[in-house]
C-alpha cells in the first residue's frame, strides 16, 4: 500500500465509462442503494435553521394571502377564507347583492352630516335626525331581507341546513356599499337568484 497512488474521481469515472459503454435506451448508471435513497429523503421534523424556517413560513403565508386576495376579487371558492366559503354563503351573498339595500346609503348620509356640521350646523341637525331614521329603516330592511333569504335557503338546500352565523353575515353585507364588498358581487342588481 505504500507505493500505490490513490485514483482521482476523474480517473474512476473514466474507468467505469470504459467498463460500461453508453447504450441508447438504457439508464447508463448504477441503480442507487435503497438506504442511500432513504437517507437522502430524510429530513428532521424541526430543522436546525430557525431563521430559514421563518423565512419559508413567511413566504408560504404571503403566497396564501395573495391567493385569498385574488379569490376575493374573482370569487374563486377554493381560496376564499372560511368565513365566505361554501354554496350557502355564496347564495346569501348573491341574494344581498341582487337587491338595493337601505344600509348602503347610511355611510353616505353620515359623511354628509360630518361635512354639513362644519359648514351649516343647523341643516346638519336635520341630517343627523335623518341618520337615525335611515338607520332604523335599514335595520328593518335587512331583517326582512334575511327572512326572505332564509326561506329560500331552506327551500334550496334543505331543512337541515346550518343557518348559524348567516343572519349576521347577510345583515353586515347589506350595510356595506356595493363597491366595497368583499368578496366582490358576482350578480347584477335586479337579478333573480334561484
Amino acid at each position: 500500500m505504500l507505493g500505490r497512488k490513490k485514483k482521482t474521481e476523474n480517473e474512476l469515472q473514466s474507468e467505469q465509462a470504459a467498463a460500461h459503454p453508453q447504450r441508447e435506451g438504457a439508464k447508463n448508471r448504477p441503480t442507487p442503494r435503497r438506504r442511500d435513497q432513504e437517507a437522502a429523503r430524510k429530513r428532521p421534523l424541526v430543522q436546525n435553521n430557525p431563521r430559514e424556517n421563518k423565512r419559508a413560513d413567511r413566504a408560504r403565508r404571503r403566497e396564501e394571502a395573495a391567493k385569498m386576495r385574488q379569490a376575493m376579487v374573482t370569487g374563486d371558492e377554493r381560496h376564499l377564507p372560511p368565513r365566505d366559503k361554501g354554496p350557502v354563503r355564496r347564495f346569501v351573498r348573491d341574494n344581498v347583492d341582487a337587491r338595493f339595500n337601505l344600509g348602503e346609503l347610511l355611510l353616505l348620509l353620515m359623511l354628509a352630516v360630518l361635512v354639513l356640521s362644519v359648514l351649516a350646523p343647523r341643516i346638519a341637525t336635520l341630517f343627523f335626525l335623518g341618520v337615525y331614521v335611515l338607520f332604523g329603516l335599514a335595520i328593518l330592511d335587512a331583517v326582512l331581507a334575511w327572512r326572505r333569504t332564509k326561506k329560500k335557503i331552506l327551500a334550496k338546500f334543505g331543512e337541515d341546513t346550518d343557518l348559524k352565523g348567516l343572519a349576521l353575515y347577510s345583515v353586515m353585507r347589506s350595510f356595506q356599499m356595493r363597491r366595497t364588498r368583499m368578496p366582490r358581487p358576482m350578480v347584477e342588481r335586479g337579478t333573480k337568484v334561484v
